[in-house]
């Protein structure tokens, strides 16, 4: 262990990044479990980080509003495909979600082949680079949030079928840029999953998650995208107790 890694001006930051990712992935999370298409978030994810690299490949700056901007036209025409599939074929929509999933990771594969640093950039993309949050570069987080959460709740396009994958696409594609495409997915279905529909548990659950996750990661000198997602799981399991007590949460 070391008392080095326990650094407030680095953990505090990337706290506030998780809590900013579970203001709008808890509640994301529930509906995709509500509706049945458990793994859209991993591919919309993809196609996000398909965006994020391609950009990167064209000579677009690293968190320029070039790389932004397609990051987030990737991430909405890939969920406006899901969506349109959903209304053309909505039995095979999971093995759809699937391959579009496999196909956004495999053009990502191609597109940084050629890329000296392409291992590097695919292990930011799937486990993200938290640690590395600062208030500043919160910013951006902070307000995107607020709008997702704006158009969730007080225009509730959640009810819309193309506003809800529109709030979807936007959410990922801030958020993914964080904590990673495995992180995305953890923090939209674990607490989901866990909390049974009490979405106070959920919150708590990632919550714990996310913090336990970052100390491990600090002490233990480990991966903080991954540890977060392991101490997630951990949360989740002992949370499920509380989930089934009637009335609770």
């Amino acid at each position: 262990m070391t008392m080095e890694g326990l650094q407030a001006d680095i953990l505090l930051p990337a706290l506030a990044a998780g809590v900013l990712v579970l203001l709008t992935h808890v509640p994301l999370g529930m509906e995709v479990l509500k509706r049945g298409i458990i793994f859209i978030d991993l591919a919309v994810a993809q196609f996000a980080g398909f965006g994020i690299v391609a950009a990167h490949a064209l000579g677009a700056q690293s968190h320029g509003w070039q790389m932004q901007a397609a990051a987030l036209a990737a991430a909405v025409a890939g969920a406006f495909f899901l969506h349109w599939r959903e209304r053309r074929d909505p039995a095979h929509l999971e093995a759809v979600i699937g391959v579009s999933f496999v196909t956004a990771a495999c053009a990502t594969i191609l597109v940084l082949a050629k890329d000296p640093q392409g291992g590097e950039h695919m292990r930011e993309l799937l486990v993200g680079q938290i640690l590395w949050t600062t208030w500043r570069g919160l910013v951006p987080l902070v307000a995107v949030t607020a709008l997702v959460l704006a158009a969730w709740h007080g225009l509730r396009w959640k009810a819309s079928p193309v506003g809800f994958y529109l709030i979807f696409a936007v959410a990922i594609t801030a958020s993914v840029q964080v904590v990673g495409v495995y992180l995305v997915f953890a923090s939209l279905i674990v607490p989901a999953l866990a909390a049974r529909g009490r979405q106070a548990l959920a919150y708590g659950v990632g919550l714990a998650g996310f913090a336990g996750g970052l100390l491990a990661s600090a002490v233990l000198d480990l991966p903080s995208g991954a540890a977060i997602v392991i101490v997630l799981l951990v949360a989740a399991v002992a949370a499920r107790p509380f989930a089934a007590v009637r009335g609770s949460f």
